[in-house]
């Protein structure tokens, strides 16, 4: 009986490269490591809004970074209506813009699917949008080929993930939702000062988080405010262990101090940043080595609350279990972040 050929990553690029066949995305990352010790154990669809806050651009490089993980597509998404980060009727557009941009400072334009999610939310929540991105978030639960566990990770509004789920119910089976937003839950938090009650990524389309938590069956594990708002990466770290990196470090850098230039001509903001979406990558690329799970970070299993017309919650003793995460291993998510991009930059 013949033995199976294992080539190392350097065959697998050579081969790639001779034959003219794509190089897998988990190959190219795997660079960072010198080594093929790291292979992924997981899919992921990263869905955010990229021309709004640019919290999702670091997210993005750092799952793109991450050899763990397999990323299948980038989806764009819209914000609100007149949303002060992009007031244009492109927002989903505009966002896969901005995605193509980030893979080209990293020299990884063409090598991940990049799809512009629609432009405006639901109209209700049982109708979904029609959208190339709706249809391949189908088309990747579906699949038959392979064994990799699949997860859509979500820095903004649900709207492609609810009209999937709505258009192909059956796809709730198969993967698990990863979602920054919502505010904080009864018993497990307070708000903070001067909050408002409308949770940002949530008000983006309530309609969606109607249809995902009201009307679906999802494993979702949701980072509402109060834990996603422990993602302070302090102003002197983004000068020290960013901006030195390499184009990648320093686009990073501009984008972020761009939007603190227009911020502080009206609110003092300090000297940190919330990058919220960060956590993204640390439930996902960073979960443990044995028994695989987020283990560093802390979450309840509470009754999924029914999402009122307004956006709040309202307690559902049938509501199905969700994960909510409420302490978050941010030492080890920035460590990460600022270790793979100094790799990167090598």
């Amino acid at each position: 009986m013949s033995k199976p050929v294992t080539l190392p990553l350097t065959g697998i690029l050579i081969f790639c490269i001779f034959f003219n066949v794509t190089v897998p995305l988990w190959a190219q990352q795997n660079h960072l490591f010198k080594n093929n010790l790291v292979q992924p154990r997981m899919r992921v669809i990263i869905d955010n809004d990229f021309s709004g806050d640019p919290d999702g651009l670091f997210q993005l490089a750092h799952q793109l970074l991450s050899p763990s993980v397999e990323v299948r597509g980038i989806i764009g998404s819209h914000l609100k209506p007149g949303d002060g980060f992009d007031n244009s009727k492109t927002q989903a557009d505009n966002a896969a813009s901005k995605a193509r941009e980030l893979l080209e400072i990293m020299k990884m334009m063409g090598k991940v699917p990049v799809i512009a999610g629609s432009n405006v939310g639901m109209v209700n929540d049982s109708t979904p949008v029609k959208s190339k991105a709706v249809d391949f978030i189908i088309n990747e639960a579906l699949r038959t080929d392979t064994k990799l566990p699949l997860y859509i990770v979500c820095g903004a509004g649900l709207t492609e993930i609810a009209s999937a789920l709505l258009t192909q119910p059956a796809i709730a089976s198969k993967l698990t939702l990863i979602w920054i937003g919502g505010p904080e839950h009864p018993g497990m938090a307070v708000p903070p000062p001067n909050f408002t009650p409308l949770e940002y990524n949530l008000g983006i389309d309530i309609y969606a988080a109607k249809a995902v938590f009201n009307r679906s069956s999802i494993t979702l594990w949701q980072i509402p405010r109060n834990a996603y708002r422990q993602a302070l990466l302090p102003y002197s770290e983004l000068l020290s262990k960013v901006r030195p990196k390499g184009q990648l470090g320093e686009y990073l850098t501009e984008m972020l101090e761009g939007l603190m230039g227009r911020i502080v001509k009206y609110v003092n903001i300090g000297e940190t940043y919330i990058l919220g979406d960060s956590p993204l990558v640390l439930l996902t690329a960073l979960q443990s080595s044995f028994e695989a799970d987020p283990s560093s970070s802390r979450y309840a299993l509470v009754n999924a609350p029914m999402i009122t017309d307004q956006g709040l919650y309202q307690y559902n003793p049938m509501g199905r279990n969700i994960r909510v995460y409420d302490t978050l291993d941010i030492q080890m998510m920035f460590n990460d972040f600022f270790a793979k991009i100094e790799l990167f930059n090598r």
